[in-house]
């Protein structure tokens, strides 16, 4: 075995700038196919880290205007949600709906703890707000359901805000009263803001809000999380039933989609999965073409080897070498060749995914309003990385048989002919 690789070297020696190009595309297949991938990963990651900012199994819905007439009614109705409205998911649907909620927002209003004040809004809600949207509590706790029977006028603020009112220490706040609009509200948590835009706002007891600014049986927009509706047509139909439910209490046509609106989040995270699957599938054959590139690569450069050592094959067979040691030298170099250089692009391609991670791993775009996170740990495994190394040099195996095979086959005579 020994003599074999000294061979392959000498034989690499004579050929280096060949053998160098050669290595420098199944360098690079393997480094495009990691690059790509990681680079993909990244966004992937970004879009799931947004979307786990709330509860894959609920739903959200609101009122809106009606887009046709019906009942003897003109198109163009603004619907607004009430109580009964909100039972509907619960009675009708109780196979499906585990917990409802709902919410109502009053912004514009102006929150002081002496000296120090800030404008915010003030949305009241149910306990399951904390679990469908997805709060973290750093401090102190969430409305509860006593706060909903006895409308206490309870106050959870985000991080930001109670920043603003106690620069110095907020979890000192917990406990204390604060001003909302000449209003005091005690202060019963503080929850993490995730800068998205979205979670800024005061919350207190819904049935708190109503009955401090007088909303009767109004409701914002409703909120519940759901079982069993494992498939996009589940959903389709759920919805297709439940907005004629809800339309049906305002004398509105059963299929009028603009009448309310209904953002549920598992059929939006099914086609997100569907774009990323896509995308993964895209990066896949990119990286993988570009591996093949270097197959070629490396099949040709055997060829051109075993044409150029013709004459040496025929001597070798001439005076008594084996076809299957010719066979199985053809075969080592092409593998020695693979091996060496994939592990060099395995090895460049993690160091540039750790490049990556290390400098725009974290990227946010930051308006001012809102901040969002658009390039996230953009790494892939190792076991990825091995497993496209392995293909590489079974690859290159293969692409070495056949001039192996034609080598090995090469008789004599004709070898001695051969310039």
């Amino acid at each position: 075995m020994k003599d074999i690789f000294v061979e392959i070297y000498s034989t690499v020696r004579r050929n280096k700038l060949r053998t160098v190009l050669t290595g420098f595309a199944v360098a690079w297949g393997i480094f495009m196919l990691i690059f790509l991938l990681g680079a993909g990963n990244g966004l992937i990651n970004a879009m799931m880290l947004q979307s786990d900012r709330f509860l894959d199994n609920s739903m959200m819905v609101g009122g809106g205007y009606t887009s046709k007439p019906y009942d003897g009614l003109k198109e163009g109705r603004e619907i607004t949600l009430n109580d009964k409205d909100m039972a509907v998911a619960g009675r009708n649907f109780p196979q499906n709906v585990e917990e409802t909620g709902g919410s109502f927002d009053v912004s514009g209003l102006t929150m002081a703890n002496g000296a120090n004040y800030v404008s915010s809004s003030l949305t009241g809600v149910y306990p399951n707000e904390i679990k469908i949207n997805k709060k973290e509590m750093l401090c102190g706790r969430f409305i509860n359901d006593i706060d909903i029977r006895q409308k206490r006028k309870v106050l959870v603020l985000s991080e930001d805000d109670a920043r603003e009112l106690m620069p110095r220490d907020v979890e000192a706040l917990v406990g204390r009263y604060v001003d909302v609009d000449s209003i005091a509200f005690r202060v019963v948590g503080i929850y993490k803001a995730d800068k998205s835009g979205m979670n800024t706002s005061a919350y207190t007891a819904f049935s708190t809000i109503r009955a401090i600014y007088n909303k009767g049986d109004k409701v914002g927009t409703i909120l519940f999380s759901f079982k069993g509706l494992d498939t996009q047509k589940a959903n389709d139909d759920f919805e297709k039933q439940y907005r004629a439910r809800i339309n049906g209490n305002h004398r509105a046509a059963p299929d009028d989609e603009r009448s309310i609106w209904i953002w549920n989040r598992f059929t939006q995270n099914l086609q997100m999965n569907t774009g990323m699957n896509i995308i993964r599938t895209a990066l896949w054959v990119v990286g993988l073409f570009t591996l093949l590139s270097g197959i070629v690569g490396v099949s040709n450069i055997m060829l051109i080897t075993v044409k150029e050592r013709t004459r040496e094959f025929g001597i070798r067979k001439a005076i008594g070498a084996k076809p299957l040691s010719i066979l199985r030298l053809i075969i080592i170099e092409s593998v020695v060749i693979t091996t060496f250089f994939g592990y060099i692009g395995m090895v460049l391609g993690v160091a540039a995914n750790e490049y990556m991670d290390s400098t725009i791993g974290r990227m946010k775009v930051n308006s001012g309003l809102f901040e969002a996170t658009m390039f996230y740990n953009p790494t892939v495994g190792i076991d990825v990385c091995v497993a496209a190394t392995v293909v590489m040099v079974l690859a290159g195996t293969l692409a070495g048989l056949i001039p192996a095979r034609k080598a090995a086959r090469i008789r004599p005579i004709e070898a001695l002919r051969a310039e």
